[in-house]
């Protein structure tokens, strides 16, 4: 027996460790793809990077070897479905992106053909044995799919939930329901709106305020708007009920009876007695 294999990594990390908006993002992939970690994100970006880095090259060259190695790119890119037939530019492969090619996975496409109710679910059917490609068993969730297998993705006939009548089997009305929810999500996708800070609002504010020049008041001249003439409307006339008013104090009513004081009698003085 000859020497074993060494086993090379097939991706390259991200050059800074901690970036919040390539993190975010990772994150965004990993739950919307039911990926297991960050790894097979990697590996992706690395793919798309290793075709971009060989179109770059094939720009520079020219001569019959550079023109077969350029057909040659374009009809493999093509067979994935990342490149339209009649779209075969280099311009085409520089704006390809992450999830062109996370769409084209194994994983994506159960899920896209109901065959499974989650992505997740999905993974776990192919690495059970239950999926197959053609006549091919494949248990890489990651595979990448070319058109042409598209249509032959299927659970293998050996397979309990190759019959219909299986619970796990998603069912026609959950598929209506599972295509509207991914429609909803589409049309209430979020835009990201630029927040501004307070202290521009307040530069900007300041500088207005600045920019404006006293204007005397004779120039200022208001066009009068034409007056519109309200027509009086009658009043209801409001009875007053008059309410007696209490007399003064001081004055006496005339019908009270008078009171007549009667002379007081003088008293006869007594006599002092003087004794002699």
């Amino acid at each position: 027996m000859g020497d074993p294999r060494k086993h090379r990594k097939k991706y390259e990390t991200p050059v800074h460790p901690w970036q919040k908006t390539r993190i975010v993002e990772e994150i965004k992939l990993l739950k919307e793809y039911g990926l297991k970690n960050k790894k097979e994100i990697w590996k992706f970006t690395s793919f798309l990077k290793k075709y971009k880095d060989q179109a770059k090259k094939l720009i520079a060259m020219q001569g019959s070897q550079a023109d077969l190695e350029r057909q040659q790119m374009m009809d493999k890119l093509k067979s994935y479905g990342l490149i339209k037939p009649g779209n075969e530019t280099f311009d085409a492969i520089f704006s390809l992106q992450i999830k062109d090619v996370l769409d084209r996975m194994l994983q994506v496409i159960v899920c896209k053909k109901m065959l499974a109710r989650s992505p997740k679910q999905a993974r776990q059917f192919i690495t059970h044995c239950h999926i197959l490609v053609g006549d091919r068993k494949i248990t890489s969730p990651r595979y990448l799919v070319p058109i042409k297998e598209e249509p032959l993705v299927n659970f293998t006939t050996s397979s309990s939930i190759y019959s219909v009548d299986h619970p796990e089997r998603p069912k026609p009305d959950e598929k209506k329901k599972s295509e509207m929810v991914i429609e909803a999500k589409k049309a209430t996708k979020k835009v990201d709106v630029p927040k501004t800070n307070i202290k521009e609002v307040k530069k900007t504010e300041e500088k207005t305020k600045e920019k404006k020049v006293d204007i005397p008041k004779e120039v200022k001249k208001v066009e009068s708007k034409p007056t519109v003439e309200k027509k009086e409307v009658p009043k209801k006339e409001e009875k007053k009920v008059e309410t007696p008013k209490e007399e003064k104090s001081s004055e006496v009513k005339k019908d009270a009876p008078k009171i007549v004081e009667k002379p007081k009698e003088d008293k006869p003085k007594e006599e002092s007695t003087k004794k002699v």
